[in-house]
């Protein structure tokens, strides 16, 4: 297996993981990032949020507009699920990216701290 065909599949694995993520966390904020109009508005005007779960939540809406930045075709998104749905690796890579945008989060809002 050639290195250019090993970064294919890992670039592969980490959008899927995305969309795992999306799908499994907030259904309903999928429908809004597939819409690529609305992307182009201002759609996140702050990090900050009052609490930590609203902050989670925003952590999950920025891995979704990650993913349909990156892969425009509602269509083609929908097509690659099954490959990812079930793979382990893929909800591991998800759940890092995540926590990854929730570290960020936190950190902006001082850890929720008065």
């Amino acid at each position: 297996m050639d290195h250019t065909h090993i970064e294919q599949r890992l670039l592969k694995r980490i959008v899927g993981a995305l969309l795992v993520g999306g799908c499994l966390l907030l259904g309903t904020m999928a429908a809004q990032a597939d819409d690529h109009e609305a992307s182009q508005d201002t759609w996140l005007p702050t990090l900050v949020t009052e609490t930590p779960q609203e902050g989670f939540a925003l952590a999950v809406t920025l891995s979704q507009k990650a993913v349909a930045t990156t892969q425009t075709d509602a269509e083609t998104r929908k097509a690659l699920r099954p490959e990812y749905a079930e793979d382990p690796d893929s909800l591991i890579a998800v759940s890092h990216v995540i926590a990854t945008h929730f570290q960020t989060i936190a950190a902006a809002n001082d850890y929720w701290r008065e």
